[in-house]
């Protein structure tokens, strides 16, 4: 089987791999800058699932199930390329400070605790036993045990090795144009100078996805880039050793000695600057926190664009009404963490397996109605 992945962060790396340990011969990643180096590098690497749901739906359960792949994932990366992506699933820590606060504290505890989820509420003193340098103003917090983080960059790495040390070929600064359709079959892609030809086309495009034709249109997925920026200081000592969030940011240690604060959610399409107002707002953020980062100076700043589909919700299997033709996209603010479990979802798509998710997660009835004009 020859395959074509279109895109190079974690999602298109990951699913390449996953297909090369199930046999696949032939891969050829194209990405129309350096592999990994969009919204996979600019990421805070954060995994948690119970932190950021409202509710135990179909998505949660996604994310669930993919942070609890990990473990495995982390360790056959290590194996396999040398590589430590840092993962660290010792807990993370929501805190409160006001009445609004408290109301969300109280939500999260109700529908975790009725659907059998592991979650453990602190007050004041036994928050700051757990992180003795955040804010004394803290009223109360939440320790969700099993949710963490990884190294985002050292897992883009880890990936990029795997796929020099096997044959996974990399095609840097490849500007995609179109997916080659014949007979409603994708064969192939375009680039601006040449035509490549693959027995499956995975798409992997992220927020770049709508500009990728499919024959003579493109794919019916409403995309759109959200800016996230993000800070990080390097302090004389450590202020957290576990992922700490609130309502307005998060706090991410790494081993290292960094520690990143994050991250607006701006609708200001493909700019990727970053702004004085958003570094200020993150300060508080950070401060608000830890009030020992007012001190710091900031070290670095970054942004990236993460690929939000209307709804907010990834779109994971094969498009409708073209055969050998595959999706992975929009992931959002979930990219890393649905990393393993969409790299198993393509595979098993791609290779005929079921899988329970992959009727969950794919093209909406209303937006295959609407496809038009392939050939």
């Amino acid at each position: 089987m020859n395959v074509i992945i279109v895109g190079g962060g974690v999602i298109g790396l990951s699913i390449a791999r996953e297909l090369k340990t199930r046999g696949v011969e032939k891969i050829v990643i194209f990405d129309k800058g350096a592999p990994g180096r969009e919204a996979s590098w600019a990421a805070a690497g954060i995994l948690a699932p119970q932190v950021e749901a409202d509710e135990a739906d179909n998505f949660f359960r996604l994310c669930f199930e993919s942070n609890s792949m990990y473990p495995r994932f982390a360790d056959e990366l290590v194996d396999e390329t040398g590589i430590d992506i840092e993962l660290n699933q010792t807990g993370t820590l929501f805190v409160g400070f006001d009445d609004r606060d408290s109301a969300e504290i109280e939500k999260r505890v109700a529908w975790q605790t009725a659907a059998g989820l592991e979650v453990q509420r602190l007050d004041p003193r036994e928050t700051l036993k757990f992180e003795p340098d955040l804010s004394p103003h803290i009223r109360e917090s939440l320790l969700f045990p099993h949710d963490g983080q990884v190294e985002n960059r050292k897992l883009v790495e880890a990936l990029v090795r795997y796929a020099a040390m096997n044959g996974i070929r990399i095609v840097d600064n490849a500007d995609v144009q179109r997916i080659v359709i014949n007979d409603g079959m994708a064969t192939g892609v375009m680039t601006r100078t040449q035509t490549y030809s693959a027995d499956v086309v995975i798409l992997t495009a992220g927020a770049w996805t709508a500009f990728i034709k499919v024959g003579a249109t493109v794919l019916p997925i409403q995309m759109k880039p959200i800016r996230g920026q993000m800070i990080c200081y390097r302090p004389p000592s450590q202020v957290c050793s576990h992922v700490v969030y609130s309502r307005r940011g998060y706090l991410v240690p790494r081993a290292d000695g960094r520690l990143l604060v994050g991250a607006t959610a701006e609708d200001v399409g493909f700019d990727k600057s970053n702004t004085q107002a958003a570094l200020e707002c993150l300060r508080e953020t950070g401060a608000e926190m830890a009030p020992a980062i007012s001190d710091f100076s900031i070290d670095d700043q970054w942004a990236g664009l993460r690929p939000y589909a209307e709804g907010g919700r990834p779109v994971i299997g094969g498009a409708p009404f073209v055969d050998r033709l595959f999706v992975a996209t929009g992931h959002f603010r979930n990219g890393i963490l649905l990393t393993p479990i969409t790299a198993r979802l393509i595979a098993d798509a791609v290779t005929g397996k079921p899988n329970e998710f992959l009727d969950r997660f794919g093209f909406p009835e209303a937006e295959q109605r609407q496809i038009t004009g392939y050939s």
